[in-house]
């Protein structure tokens, strides 16, 4: 088809979309690339999970959660079938391509707070942006207590046969 054929069909001269001419070298894109039809949603819990695991791998953080949730964990986590909960301690408000994270814990005595934080942060924001794309626009941390050295781990002891 010539242009002067295409124009007036009402077709740009040059469109790909116009061009009906098969064969090699012809660039059809109905619905673009591949990898761009369509769409991704990440649930929270997946962030969550992301999150929980990259807190939990620095060092000077001895738990995840407040007390309560804890030591309720701790019981769940022992009924036959309970799985630790990774996500325990982390609440994420994720978006189309963003996400906030707000997490709370217990650090071991001894460690800089200020400096354990950090090391939180950074590895939870890599960890999570590396993972979904999504960009992280804060993670809020909240140190709910200090693991004392003498203090008996609650998650250790078991009230269960």
């Amino acid at each position: 088809m010539s242009q002067t054929a295409q124009t007036a069909r009402g077709a740009r001269p040059g469109d790909p979309a116009a061009d009906t001419r098969k064969g090699p070298g012809v660039k059809r894109s109905p619905g673009g690339a591949p990898a761009t039809r369509g769409r991704t949603t990440i649930a929270d819990g997946v962030v969550e999970k992301i999150a929980g695991l990259a807190a939990r791998d620095v060092v000077g953080v001895h738990a995840m959660g407040s007390g309560v949730s804890r030591t309720f964990g701790a019981v769940r986590d022992r009924v036959p079938g309970g799985r630790p909960s990774v996500t325990r301690g982390v609440k994420a408000e994720v978006g189309e391509v963003q996400t906030a994270l707000d997490l709370e814990i217990v650090v071991e005595y001894g460690v800089a707070i200020a400096d354990v934080a950090r090391a939180v942060r950074e590895n939870v924001v890599n960890a999570v942006e590396r993972m979904t794309e999504l960009e992280v626009v804060e993670v809020n941390i909240a140190v709910s207590d200090v693991k004392l050295p003498e203090e008996e781990d609650e998650e250790s002891e078991s009230r269960l046969q």
